[in-house]
């Protein structure tokens, strides 16, 4: 057994189930083990590595502004919260933003303003306001996030949950437009479900969701903590359907593969129900954080990480539907977001990462039946040959044994 492996095992909580590889080093689209194996990362920690590992701008800058300052809390003004958050606004058509860590505390911010807002300025009743979430989602891990989820496991030993959240079908309008009431404060809406499974919702779905939010004055708030910042080939995956939510959810690549930093940013009639002492965090808006955060928005610009994303998502989902295997049912996404969807009576998911991993190529499987692959934006044409031969090569070995067996 790996010692390292060994002292996690016997000191850190078995909440993962982490493929048995230890990441040493990292740089671009690769990562290192303890042996020196070098394999391509195609996990860019869950969309968190879009820039790539150690992106030579965040880490130039991450090793300035250490130096300088690096939290003080927001007991103080700095000179990085406000053109970070200005920037931010600018790219993402939105009003205010309010700075946090975590997609998940970004995620609890966005549902304590549209319940405050449902009071404050929609006049829905003391306590009354409900969130609409749908069937499949992952907004996080708190109490009252997994209060949303529809995941068993989630749910199992952790209770009781708080109330005010009702589920509808993802992609099902009439179920939406059913469950909309009086009472509804907000919609809250993954435009692509990633831990679901890479779900894409049928088209014009987004679209019609928030003319329905207009009509019934409800706030239509998209989570895009994996989908944002270039990974589907817009900005937003919001713009496939030109939708503008009027709130926005932002985390992973937003810290550069650096840091956690996340933001929650709406409608200034929205983020003003938040008066001072109502919501906070120590970290959140940090100087460095703020520092990173406006650094790898402006590289998404600057190197065209959108466009790269779009063009490169294209060229390796045409790639993979080469590959004629029985073991794939399914291969769907957008950009640089995509699931293999692997045949459950054939292999698992887990059976084929495990596979992967041994020729030096780093995924992980969602959902026991799903392969994800969501690289760095930075990925050559070449890179994705060599990730599509390995992915050919490993079904034809599993279907081959599974014949022989």
């Amino acid at each position: 057994m790996n010692g390292n492996i060994d002292l996690e095992a016997r000191y850190c909580a078995q909440n993962y189930l982490p493929l048995p590889v230890v990441i040493t080093r990292a740089e671009g689209v690769h990562v290192w083990d303890d042996a020196g194996k070098k394999y391509l990362d195609m996990m860019s920690a869950y969309s968190a590595v879009s820039h790539g590992h150690a992106n030579p701008r965040l880490v130039r800058l991450v090793i300035e502004q250490v130096a300088q300052l690096s939290v003080v809390s927001r007991a103080f003004y700095t000179d990085k919260l406000g053109p970070f958050l200005e920037r931010a606004c600018e790219l993402t058509g939105q009003d205010m933003a309010l700075p946090m860590n975590s997609g998940a505390e970004a995620v609890e911010t966005a549902i304590k303003a549209a319940r405050k807002w449902a009071y404050t300025v929609k006049g829905v009743a003391h306590d009354q306001a409900e969130i609409i979430a749908c069937t499949g989602n992952f907004h996080g891990r708190t109490i009252a996030i997994v209060a949303m989820s529809d995941e068993p496991q989630y749910q199992s030993g952790f209770g009781p949950f708080p109330a005010g959240f009702r589920l509808v079908e993802f992609g099902n309008l009439e179920a939406l437009e059913v469950a909309i009431n009086e009472n509804t404060a907000a919609f809250l809406v993954e435009p692509i479900q990633g831990e679901g499974g890479i779900i894409v919702p049928p088209e014009g779905y987004l679209k019609a969701a928030q003319a329905l939010c207009r009509k019934h004055n409800v706030l239509l708030i998209a989570d895009e903590i994996q989908t944002g910042l270039g990974r589907t080939g817009k900005l937003l995956a919001c713009e496939h359907e030109g939708v503008q939510p009027d709130g926005l959810i932002l985390g992973k690549a937003l810290g550069g593969g650096i840091l956690p930093v996340s933001l929650f940013l709406a409608r200034r009639d929205v983020m003003q129900v938040f008066t001072p002492g109502d919501h906070g965090s120590t970290f959140g808006g940090n100087p460095l954080a703020a520092a990173v955060g406006l650094e790898a928005l402006n590289i998404i610009v600057d190197d065209d990480l959108v466009g790269r994303s779009a063009a490169r998502g294209d060229y390796l989902i045409k790639a993979l539907r080469t590959i004629a295997s029985p073991l794939i049912s399914d291969i769907r996404g957008r950009g640089l977001f995509i699931g293999i969807e692997i045949e459950p009576s054939l292999a698992t998911a887990r059976s084929v990462c495990e596979a992967l991993m041994a020729r030096g190529l780093l995924s992980k499987e969602t959902h026991d039946t799903v392969v994800r692959l969501a690289p760095p934006l930075i990925i050559s044409e070449a890179e994705i040959d060599w990730a599509v031969m390995q992915i050919r090569e490993v079904l034809g070995e599993i279907d081959r044994l599974r014949l022989a067996s």
